[in-house]
C-alpha cells in the first residue's frame, strides 16, 4: 500500500475541489457573511503564507483568541497547513489561566478577535515570548491597543499568496493542534493533537453510528472552536463539504434558533446547558426548527425530560455522546441497537440516556474497586481508553502519571456498562458521594430532579458527615415562573431512588456556579455546602 500520510490540509483541499460553490456562514457582529470553500481556500493559503512571512516555522505554536466564525476556521487550516501547532484558548478562563497556557505552550504569534482584547492586554506584560498580534476584526482599522507589534487579519491576508501550497512532507505524527483542559482545580493541562489523530478523528465523525455527518448536512457547532477543537466538527465538515454555520461572538437562544430557521441547520452539537436555554427560547417564540435531524449532547449527562421535550414536542433526534479533551472527544455515542427498535419508547430512552457504545477503532476497559466490573449496569468502575486519537500524555506536565498508565488513559470518570455494552457515566470519581461504604451518583439524582417540570437545572454535591462520612445535598434552580416545595421534589425522587439515596436537603438557588465551558462548577458548590451545614452543626 502507499505511504501517503493523514495531514490537516488535505481536508480543506478536498472541499476546494470538490465542494467549492459550498458555504461557510458566520454570523458577525456587523450580520451575517457568507463565503463559499473556494475563498475559504484562497483565505487560509493567504494566512498560512503570512504566518511564514511574520517567521512562524515548523512546530511552532501560534494561539488562537477567538468566537465560532469563518477567520477562527482559516486559523485551523492555515497553521497545521505550515507545519506549526493550533492552539486554541479558552476564552473563558482567568486571567492568571490564560498568561500560564500562552506561556506554557510557548505560543509566538496570538490571533485575537477585537472584543476579546481587553482579556490579552490584561496580561500583556505576563507573555513575553508572544511576538506578533494578529486582530482579527470587520473594522477598516485596527482599535486602539496596548499590544504590539499587531497586525490587522484581512490587511494581512491583502497581501497574501491565494495559491500558497501546504507542506506536503509533514509526518502524520507531528504536532497539529493543543487544547487545554478548562481545570477545576490547579493549572489546566495542555494535550497535543496530530495530524493523523484528528483526520481520524474527523473521519470517524462521519460514521453512520456515530454522528452521520455528510456533505447534505448543514452543521452549526455550537460548542466553542476553544473547546477540543468544537468537538472535531469544523475539520469534518470542511472535509465531508457539509455547508457550516458559525454563530460567532455572544450568542443568546433566541440568536440559535433564528439560524437554525433561517439557515436551515440539520445538526448542532453543544452542551446540556445550552439546550436547556434553547428549549426555553422554543417554548417562549415561534421558531421553526423542523431542518434538525439531531442534536448532538455531550461535555455532561442530559436529563431525559430534555431529550423528551426535543423528541416529543418538536420531532428532532437527540443523541448523546461522550469524550473530554484527552480524547479528542470522540468516545461514546448512544444510539440503540437495530434489534432494541421493538422497545417502547421509554425503554429506549432509558439506553439513549446513557453515554453510548464505544465508537469504532477505540478499547475501553472498566476497573472497580475490587478489578474489572460486570457488565450488569449496575457494578461502578473507572472508564479507561485506548485508541489513535487519545492522548498519551499531558503536555510537559508531571501530573501525566496520575492519569495516563500501562498505556491507558485513566478517565476519572465512574461508570456503569450494561449487558449490551452501553456505558453510563455514573460521576467523577471525585464527585460521586460516598456515604457509608456504597457510591451514590450525583448525576443519577440530577437528572432525575431536572426532569421535574419546574426545575431548570440541579447539581447534587457531597457534604461530609461524621457518621456516613459523605451525604448528598441537591441545588435547584427554578424554572422562570414556576414554584415547587422542597417536599413536592422529595416526593417526586422517592419512588425513583433507595431511601438512602435521597439528598439530605434541598437548596433553591438564584444560579448554579459554572466552568468556563458551561458545565456545573461542583467544587465551588461543594466547598458552599459545606462551609453552609458546617455553620449550622456548630450553632
Amino acid at each position: 500500500m502507499m505511504k501517503t500520510p493523514l495531514t490537516i490540509s488535505m481536508m480543506l483541499e478536498r472541499a476546494e475541489i470538490f465542494f467549492p460553490k459550498k458555504q461557510v456562514i458566520s454570523r458577525m457582529k456587523g450580520g451575517v457573511v457568507r463565503h463559499t470553500y473556494k475563498e475559504i481556500g484562497e483565505r487560509t493559503r493567504r494566512l498560512a503564507s503570512m504566518l511564514k512571512q511574520l517567521g512562524v516555522g515548523v512546530g511552532d505554536r501560534v494561539g488562537t483568541f477567538a468566537w465560532n466564525h469563518h477567520r477562527h476556521l482559516e486559523a485551523y487550516f492555515a497553521i497545521p497547513g505550515i507545519g506549526a501547532v493550533l492552539h486554541t484558548i479558552n476564552i473563558r478562563l482567568s486571567p492568571q489561566h490564560i498568561a500560564y497556557i500562552i506561556n506554557h505552550a510557548d505560543d509566538r504569534v496570538l490571533l485575537i478577535d477585537d472584543d476579546l482584547l481587553p482579556a490579552i492586554e490584561a496580561v500583556k506584560d505576563e507573555i513575553p515570548n508572544v511576538r506578533a498580534f494578529i486582530i482579527m476584526t470587520d473594522a477598516d482599522e485596527l482599535p486602539e491597543t496596548a499590544l504590539a507589534p499587531v497586525y490587522h487579519y484581512e490587511k494581512l491576508l491583502a497581501d497574501g499568496d491565494p495559491a500558497f501550497p501546504f507542506l506536503k512532507d509533514l509526518d502524520e505524527y507531528q504536532p497539529a493542534g493543543m487544547c487545554y483542559t478548562s481545570a477545576t482545580t490547579g493549572q489546566p493541562k495542555g494535550v497535543v493533537y496530530t495530524h493523523r489523530s484528528t483526520v481520524l478523528h474527523a473521519m470517524a465523525l462521519g460514521l453512520a453510528d456515530t454522528l452521520g455527518l455528510c456533505e447534505r448536512d448543514v452543521a452549526m457547532p455550537i460548542v466553542p472552536m476553544f473547546h477540543v477543537n468544537a468537538w472535531g466538527m469544523p475539520f469534518a465538515a470542511t472535509w465531508f463539504g457539509s455547508t457550516t454555520v458559525m454563530p460567532g461572538p455572544a450568542f443568546t437562544p433566541n440568536v440559535l434558533a433564528e439560524l437554525i430557521e433561517t439557515e436551515r441547520v440539520t445538526i448542532v452539537a453543544g452542551v446540556p446547558t445550552i439546550w436547556l436555554g434553547l428549549l426555553q427560547a422554543l417554548e417562549k417564540g415561534r421558531y421553526d426548527v423542523s431542518s434538525l435531524t439531531r442534536v448532538i449532547c455531550g461535555g455532561s449527562a442530559a436529563p431525559k425530560g430534555v431529550i423528551r421535550a426535543f423528541e416529543e414536542k418538536y420531532g428532532i433526534p437527540f443523541i448523546h455522546a461522550y469524550g473530554m479533551t484527552e480524547t479528542s472527544p470522540l468516545v461514546l455515542v448512544s444510539r440503540p441497537k437495530s434489534y432494541q427498535d421493538g422497545l417502547s419508547y421509554e425503554e429506549k430512552l432509558d439506553i439513549r440516556a446513557k453515554q453510548g457504545l464505544l465508537a469504532l477503532g477505540l478499547e475501553m476497559k472498566v476497573i472497580g474497586q475490587n478489578g474489572p466490573v460486570r457488565w450488569d449496569g449496575k457494578e461502578m468502575g473507572e472508564l479507561c481508553l485506548r485508541g489513535p486519537w487519545i492522548a498519551a500524555e499531558y503536555y510537559n506536565d508531571e501530573r501525566t502519571k496520575e492519569t495516563f498508565r500501562d498505556g491507558w488513559l485513566h478517565t476519572g470518570d465512574v461508570v456503569t456498562v450494561d449487558e449490551e455494552g452501553f456505558v453510563k457515566i455514573v460521576d467523577r470519581t471525585k464527585d460521586v458521594i460516598k456515604s457509608g461504604g456504597e457510591w451514590i451518583s450525583s448525576v443519577d439524582l440530577e437528572n432525575a430532579l431536572m426532569a421535574h417540570e419546574a426545575v431548570f437545572e440541579a447539581a447534587v454535591v457531597a457534604v461530609p458527615h461524621p457518621k456516613w462520612q459523605e451525604r448528598p445535598i441537591a441545588c435547584v434552580v427554578l424554572k422562570e415562573g414556576k414554584s415547587v416545595t422542597k417536599e413536592e421534589l422529595y416526593d417526586f425522587l422517592r419512588p425513583q431512588f433507595a431511601k438512602w439515596w435521597l439528598p439530605d436537603d434541598i437548596v433553591f438557588l438564584d444560579e448554579i456556579p459554572k466552568t468556563s465551558v458551561g458545565k456545573f462548577l461542583k467544587r465551588k458548590l461543594r466547598d458552599e455546602m459545606a462551609a453552609r451545614y458546617a455553620d449550622a452543626a456548630a450553632e
